[in-house]
């Protein structure tokens, strides 16, 4: 019994001294006796391969991959068209209160360098002699194109316009959209567009 028992503070010095040199620096790789993911064989991004043809690690996705949660299947809403290919006559995003807000929010700090706050197409730019003068919402033609044709033009942009689609998301595109049609209404309105009950108030 007593010569086990030696043997028992034999064997848990010998652990404990071992343990103390765990982490010492060491001159050899470790040994790994279970080997993990940490030595597995990999290819590290754009790194060679011999594996295959073009010498390239990495891979191209199949053709007609979509990240999750990226799919545009509604044409209508992230395009603005029918499945036509024509713009579609009404946004598919209806113009609340908080659209109109947070579209004007948008186009003040989009729009308004080059289109004025009025959208009529006097914007402190063109006191840089501009080479093209902005647009102004006010036009005929404007006031009657698609909603989708404006977000199109929001997304894709126009002649010198350039696109703004890396920068606004789709949402805030009908938002702003949104916000130049309250504008057109604003400076185009007629004494109908008022509710009866109000029209005896206005001078």
């Amino acid at each position: 019994m007593n010569k086990i028992f030696k043997i028992l503070i034999v064997a848990v010095l010998a652990l404990s001294t071992f343990g103390c040199f765990q982490g010492a620096p060491k001159k050899k790789p470790p040994i790994h006796l279970i080997k993990n993911m940490d030595t597995q064989g990999k290819v590290k991004p754009y790194r060679a391969s011999n594996l295959f043809e073009n010498g390239s690690g990495m891979r191209m996705p199949v053709e007609g991959t979509v990240a999750r949660g990226l799919l545009k299947d509604d044409e209508a809403y992230y395009f603005g068209k029918t499945s036509t290919g024509d713009f579609v006559k009404k946004s598919p995003v209806t113009f609340t209160t908080a659209v109109l807000n947070r579209g004007q929010d948008r186009f003040n700090i989009f729009c308004v360098p080059c289109h004025g706050e009025l959208g009529d197409g006097k914007g402190p730019i063109t006191n840089y002699k501009y080479p093209i003068p902005p647009t102004s919402y006010h036009d005929d033609r404007l006031r009657n194109v698609p909603d989708g044709e404006l977000f199109n033009v929001v997304s894709n942009g126009i002649r010198n316009m350039p696109s703004h689609k890396e920068q606004i998301p789709v949402p805030d595109r009908w938002a702003i959209v949104a916000y130049v049609r309250a504008l057109q209404r604003s400076q185009n309105a007629k004494l109908t567009d008022i509710p009866a009950n109000q029209q005896q108030n206005i001078k």
